[in-house]
């Protein structure tokens, strides 16, 4: 037992889960209520911020394992005013993502692979499981926080490990009409970065 004068030796406080740890969570979508249709945000989703910066307030809670219920909060970008940058991010977590929980290799280019990729809306996004690597970034007060900026896929040797039972392939229900996906994104319905304008669901 470390002595009452000296706090050297004491824990530390700061109850982060350790960066680069694998863990199967699920993501809550919290709504900001702001939709935009030409870009595909609906359902009250996306938040806008008062930078004019779109994105998702997510919130990620680890289903099993040692950090189970533990949640980690992180934004995923869909628009800002600086440029496509956080965009960008944000398209390529969700791409992860999509992999990760249906099962996708990143470098698998079949139809079906490319279908699995295309979501109808946020609300497909709303509730889904997948790996992820944990990190540590700041918050706004520049103390330190767990976030998520990356999903482990199948290529990952550790992958079929921690997701534990198999992936759940997305049902007809979940992905009704690839076709009219497909469509959406030839007319560009769903470009939310103002640069290129890449579709949100393909």
């Amino acid at each position: 037992m470390g002595s009452w004068n000296d706090f050297n030796d004491a824990q530390s406080n700061t109850n982060l889960i350790p960066k680069g740890t694998l863990a199967k969570v699920r993501l809550t979508i919290r709504p900001g209520g702001f939709d935009d249709p030409s870009q595909g945000w609906t359902g009250g989703y996306a938040t806008r911020g008062s930078t004019g910066a779109v994105y998702l307030n997510g919130e990620f809670t680890v289903t099993e394992g040692q950090y189970a219920r533990r949640k980690i909060f992180t934004l995923i970008g869909l628009y800002s005013p600086k440029g496509p940058d956080w965009a960008n991010m944000g398209r390529s977590l969700v791409r992860g993502m999509l992999n990760s929980a249906r099962g996708i290799s990143d470098k698998d280019m079949s139809a079906e692979a490319q279908a699995a990729r295309r979501i109808n809306g946020f609300a497909d996004l709303d509730g889904i499981e997948f790996i992820a690597r944990i990190d540590i970034g700041t918050d706004t007060n520049g103390d330190d926080k767990n976030e998520i900026r990356s999903a482990v896929t199948p290529d990952h040797r550790d992958y079929a490990q921690v997701m534990g039972a198999a992936p759940i392939p997305p049902t007809p229900a979940q992905a009704p009409n690839f076709a009219s996906a497909a469509h959406q994104t030839a007319n560009g319905a769903q470009a939310p970065a103002p640069h290129g304008r890449p579709s949100w669901a393909d």
